[in-house]
């Protein structure tokens, strides 16, 4: 009766080890694909969130012949409401008056974003040859070498 095998039921051990080699080489393939996913959209975002407040900031210029005094003031309905009542600020870091009949806001809809890299405050500029900029407040290189100061 040494030719008749019984029925096994499962898999051997050595069956078992091929599976999970494979298995760990396939995972070793894939998972570096996926590492840098959540820094990228975190680097989408900020592109996207710094083009709309560069916008909003344009425009309020425009309207207006001034600069926001703060980036919250970008989100106000009305010229009484901005944080300096009735004021902008020029190319040369001066408060100025602002009409009323020129002021169009709110600028940007609910409230302004924090930089979603940082998870802080983006970084607006009030001084003379820098002002209305905004910067991202993160320190350091995106993926691409690009220092997030210079988005």
């Amino acid at each position: 009766m040494l030719g008749i095998r019984k029925k096994r039921y499962g898999f051997t051990l050595i069956e078992l080890l091929m599976v999970m080699v494979v298995l760990a080489v396939i995972a070793a393939i894939v998972i570096p694909k996926f590492y840098d996913r959540n820094k990228q959209a975190k680097e989408a975002a900020l592109k996207s969130d710094l083009k709309v407040l560069r916008n909003a900031i344009a425009s309020f210029q425009a309207d207006t012949g001034y600069y926001p005094l703060t980036l919250n003031d970008l989100t106000k309905s009305s010229i009484a409401s901005l944080s300096t009542a009735n004021k902008g600020i020029d190319s040369s870091a001066t408060n100025q008056t602002i009409t009323a009949s020129d002021f169009h806001g709110p600028y940007i809809q609910g409230t302004i974003p924090n930089d979603p890299v940082a998870s802080a405050a983006f970084t607006y500029s009030t001084t003379a040859g820098s002002v209305g900029n905004v910067t991202s407040s993160a320190s350091g290189n995106g993926l691409d070498g690009t220092a997030y100061s210079s988005y």
